[in-house]
């Protein structure tokens, strides 16, 4: 059991983000032509925008609250907010923000499923992603009722912990994570294969974000004149 724990939390996180960063770079480096999102919008633009809109919404806020929770440091926070005020906070937030996702991804599953046109122009890595995302989801908002039992903010702590010495390569990442509950470990493996199969679907799309239509310029817009007739006017 003990070796399990080390390979799923020690082992398997560096080969999840090695695969991250080298398999994006050589996809965008061989088949750039691959690097776009596939949107089906065209295809059938009912539903799209609110599935779409929510998801995203939801997901980025998700991700920020993650990467800020588990790699701030606890003596960073803890003279203003203690261990447990933080945990609340995540639960609320998280569990609003995790409930706009579920909405939004819903909506995007049921149209890949169920939609014709969409299904048959779509594949199965598509469907694959959005199946593992439901179900991150899942595990994600079903981890609030658990960290409801122990308000201390102990758990909390724990997996920032295991963050922390991943990201800085130090070992004994895996004890942080050896008595965590069940639904902890499935959603930090879940996210680690995420990370995994990343680079060989359509999510490198993440890379793209269009930060350079921060700095064009304006498009000027104008209205078309109706034309002259023949006495000028």
């Amino acid at each position: 059991m003990n070796f399990l724990n080390t390979f799923f939390f020690q082992i398997y996180p560096y080969i999840a983000l090695a695969v991250f960063a080298i398999g994006s770079w050589m996809r965008f480096d061989h088949d750039a032509y691959s690097w776009r999102t596939g949107s089906s919008q065209l295809l059938s633009g009912k539903w799209m925008r609110l599935g779409s809109n929510w998801f995203h919404l939801g997901v980025l806020a998700i991700l920020g609250g993650h990467l800020v929770g588990l790699l701030t440091p606890h003596f960073v926070y803890e003279s203003f907010i203690t261990a447990g005020q933080k945990q609340l906070l995540a639960m609320v937030a998280g569990g609003i923000f995790g409930v706009v996702c579920l909405i939004g991804i819903t909506i995007l599953l049921l149209r890949r499923l169920f939609n014709p046109r969409v299904r048959a122009t779509g594949s199965p890595r598509d469907l694959l992603v959005l199946v593992l995302l439901y179900a991150q989801l899942l595990l994600g908002l079903s981890s609030i009722f658990v960290s409801s039992g122990h308000m201390d903010g102990g758990q909390m702590i724990k997996l920032g912990e295991w963050a922390q010495h991943i990201v800085t390569f130090r070992l004994g990442a895996a004890d942080f994570m050896l008595d965590a509950h069940w639904i902890f470990k499935a959603h930090v493996f879940l996210g680690l294969t995420l990370f995994l199969i990343f680079p060989f679907t359509r999510l490198v799309h993440i890379w793209s974000l269009p930060v350079a239509y921060l700095r064009r310029p304006y498009q000027v817009v104008r209205k078309r004149q109706a034309p002259l007739d023949y006495h000028g006017k």
